[in-house]
């Protein structure tokens, strides 16, 4: 966990299918842990709130910050790397260009 004021921070790794296709994760919280329901089609770097989670305080509790980074596999086996290079494939095939709109681009 990190601190700013009375909120916590932290950071989940997460995989690349999960923020697409939307997940729940499972999340430690100075009391246990929550659910934190991740939209599909999250982006990588997302902050969700949970409200309430952070320090306790006699007047009010701060929040709990989660933040999602995507993990990047060092390496994937022979039908993981297939399936990937499928995806890749039709997602080419379908016109998508995450430079689309990058000044660079």
């Amino acid at each position: 966990f990190g601190r700013t004021g009375d909120d916590l921070t932290l950071t989940i790794p997460v995989a690349y299918s999960e923020l697409v296709l939307g997940t729940t994760l499972s999340v430690p919280t100075l009391d246990g842990r929550v659910g934190l329901k991740v939209p599909a089609g999250t982006v990588d770097g997302r902050t969700f709130r949970v409200k309430g989670r952070g320090i306790p305080k006699k007047s009010k509790t701060g929040d709990l910050l989660v933040t999602v980074k995507v993990a990047v596999p060092s390496e994937l086996d022979d039908a993981a790397r297939e399936a990937l290079a499928a995806y890749a494939a039709a997602e080419k095939a379908s016109g998508f260009d995450p430079r689309s709109g990058w000044p660079g681009a």
